[in-house]
Order: structure tokens, then sequence, then C-alpha cells
């Protein structure tokens, strides 16, 4: 009972130190993340808009990707607002219930997209491994499964952890050593031994992060396998740009958040910053560049944009000529 009064007696919340300690870099990324963060939502809107208007886009591999845009949404979402506001206004509160709620969200859906990376991957293995049999293995009612199965199992370790991280004690310390409240930085808050918290969380980062990779990487393995047997070279290029954006994806999701474990408890200044660049990069470039990777590799994407367009030429050329 002792230690569930000392965990919830700070109601007043958490303070974000954020980029606080480099006023000058804070004014930049100021900047560059409206930036970013405003061709976030345009390029991730875009595809979902595109997935549901063009029937050429009504595929397994556009449900995925839409799913994925619109993970990619709430991702950055759940944390650039704040981090824009707390910059601005110079205050870097967050309340309790905030900080637990954004913990939860954005936990959940970083731990989800790992899941439906290797979703993604597994349907790419079908379509060029059993090409004759895809439709029928990837009928809708699979593909609705497998997308749930992603967002279930990625909030349920959410859930598990969010729980575990804000049962432990702090004794009066609320300075978190980042821009948004994540397990690692509410670790180091805590005046207890974290071991347990800690092993627990890595068994999650093998769950969530390690078995997806390598079901991503068997995978591939066979899908290279199968290109290396085609024999015209416009059938292996075309395989290979059908891979090509999920897998340049899959390493950029992957490199930057494994990555950012080797700073999880930084000591010095600057170690500090390259974790805090890390989770930057982790929760905003890379759902930024998603769109524009898989608009830019993709003809079906290009073509539905083109047309899209077209139509909205011609609906204003034909609303001028009644005019």
């Amino acid at each position: 009972m002792r230690r569930f009064n000392n965990t919830f007696h700070h109601f007043n919340g958490f303070v974000l130190v954020g980029f606080s300690e480099w006023p000058r870099l804070e004014m930049v990324l100021f900047v560059v993340i409206c930036i970013f963060y405003i061709l976030t939502l345009f390029g991730n809107s875009t595809i979902i808009i595109l997935s549901r208007l063009d029937p050429r886009l009504h595929t397994p591999m556009y449900f995925f990707l839409a799913n994925l845009s619109f993970l990619d949404l709430c991702y950055t979402t759940s944390t650039v607002p704040q981090m824009l506001v707390n910059i601005q206004s110079h205050k870097r509160n967050i309340s309790y219930i905030g900080c637990v709620a954004q913990l939860f969200i954005f936990l959940g859906l970083g731990s989800t997209e790992c899941v439906l990376l290797s979703v993604m991957a597994f349907d790419r293995y079908v379509a060029i491994c059993q090409p004759l049999q895809y439709t029928v293995i990837m009928h809708s009612w699979l593909c609705q499964q497998l997308a749930a199965v992603a967002w279930v199992t990625g909030f349920s370790n959410s859930l598990v952890q969010t729980v575990l991280t804000f049962l432990l004690p702090r004794c009066g310390q609320y300075r978190v050593e980042n821009f948004f409240c994540e397990v690692p930085a509410m670790l180091q808050l805590s005046c207890v031994d974290t071991r347990i918290n800690e092993v627990e969380m890595y068994a999650a980062v093998v769950v969530i992060k390690v078995i997806p990779v390598g079901l991503i990487l068997f995978s591939y393995i066979n899908i290279v396998r199968a290109v290396v047997r085609i024999q015209s070279s416009e059938g292996r290029k075309k395989a290979f740009n059908t891979c090509g954006s999920h897998l340049l994806v899959v390493i950029m999701f992957y490199g930057s958040a494994i990555s950012g474990y080797a700073y999880m408890a930084p000591k010095s200044n600057s170690a500090k910053l390259k974790g805090k660049l890390l989770a930057l990069f982790y929760g905003l470039l890379t759902p930024m560049l998603n769109p524009l990777i898989y608009t830019l590799r993709n003809k079906d994407v290009k073509g539905a944009v083109k047309k899209l367009l077209g139509r909205e030429q011609e609906q204003g050329g034909a609303c001028l000529r009644r005019m």
C-alpha cells in the first residue's frame, strides 16, 4: 500500500525536458518539426484517401499500407503537437494522466507497426512465391484478421508495460529526460531497483521486435530465392520494385528503433542529445518518409495520384464552362 501511495502521490504531472538544454537547436527544430509534421499529415492522408477511392488499390498490399499510414498519422500526433506547444510556450509540463495516455498510445502504435511490417512482408512473400494462389490465400477476411492481430498485440504489450512502469515509485522525481513520455525515460525516474522492469522490457523487445524481424528475414530470403529463379530481367525488376519500398521502410524503422536502446541510460550531454535525436527520427522522420517512399517507387500509387488530379481538373474545367 505504501508503494502504491508513493507512486500515485504526485498528480501535478511531469516536466518534459526535451531539448531545453540546447535553446538555439530547439528553435531550429521547431521549424523543422512543423514542416515534417505537415508533410506527414499530407502524405499519409493521401495514401489513405487513394486506397479508398481508386479500385486498382483495393488489394491486400494497399489495405495494409492504408493501415500503416493511419498508424503513422496517430503515431506522430501522439507526441508532436505536445512537443511544439512546449517549445513555443516554454512550459514543459504534462499532466499525470496525459503522460500515461501518451506513453500507452505511443508505445502501442510503435509495437503495432513492428507486427504490421512483418504482416506486410508475409503479403509480399505470398505475392511473389505463390502468385497463382495469392488471391485465394490473401482474401479480405484473412487480411482483416492479420491487421487485427497486429493492433491487438501492439496495444496489449503497451498496456502491460504502461501499468508496470507507472507502478514504480518515483519519490518526487518528475523531470523526464525526453520530449515525450516513454518507458526508458520513466524508468530513470524510479527510486527503486528497476531490473525486473528492464528484463520485462527486453523480453517485450524480443516478442515485438526480434520475432517480427525474424519473420521478415524468413519472408525475404524466400522472396530472393524465388526472384533468382525468374528468367526474365523484366520480371526480376518488377519483383524487386514490389518489395523494395517495404524493405526500405523496414530498415529505417527497425534501424532507428533498435539503435535507440544504445542510449537508454545516457550519462553525458552528447549521449543525451543523440538519444533524443534518435527518438525524434524514430517518431517523426520515418512516418513522414513512408508515403514518399511508397509513392516514388510504386507505379500504381503514381497512377492513382494522376487519375485523382486529372479528375479534379476535369471537374474544375466543367465548372468554368458552366460559368
